[in-house]
């Protein structure tokens, strides 16, 4: 399953969405929330994180560590999808992407790929959680990797009925 195989990839991006919701866990936009803040909420609201994913996820590892040429890095989480059959990272970033981010995780993934999968897994995915994204440095920064990785937004709360309103009326002048 590479990213180049158009059907396989669409398959698993249907499994995931974009943006999460993330406001089950009473954490406010506007205050200093750091990466850890946001893990730690995640885990005290599993169920509803787990809710939020979609279909088939299993918790697996928090702060799961891994060692590369020696030096110990750590997956956020960690789960395993069951419809998909394979595992899924997730890294958090309390900010806007950064190319810097997706090598990390790919990184991530790819020792996966090469240490913890089993017989009949799939090619573990990979999911970045920022807080916005720009679609070209998506792009660009996905490239040419061979590994399923996905960046997604996040919100701390939803928009007030003003910002709902302005964007509908948007959307709307621009069909």
């Amino acid at each position: 399953m590479l990213v180049n195989d158009k059907a396989e990839h669409q398959s698993v991006q249907l499994q995931l969405r974009d943006p999460y919701t993330f406001e089950f866990l009473g954490l406010q936009a506007k205050d200093v929330v750091t990466e850890n803040d946001i893990e730690e909420a995640l885990i005290v609201h599993l169920q509803e994180f787990l809710l939020e994913l979609g279909k088939g996820f299993c918790f697996e590892a928090r702060q799961k560590r891994i060692i590369i040429d020696g030096e110990y890095y750590y997956a956020d989480l960690v789960f395993y999808n069951r419809l998909l059959h394979c595992s899924v990272i997730v890294e958090l970033k309390n900010d806007e992407f950064l190319h810097e981010h997706i090598g990390q995780l790919n990184a991530y993934v790819s020792y996966y790929a090469e240490n913890e999968m089993q017989p009949g897994d799939n090619p573990p995915v990979g999911i970045l959680l920022c807080t916005h994204k720009g679609k070209k440095m998506v792009e660009y920064a996905l490239g040419s990797m061979d590994n399923k990785l996905f960046v997604s937004t996040y919100k701390l709360q939803l928009p007030d009925k003003q910002q709902l309103e302005q964007f509908i009326i948007k959307e709307c002048h621009n069909d």
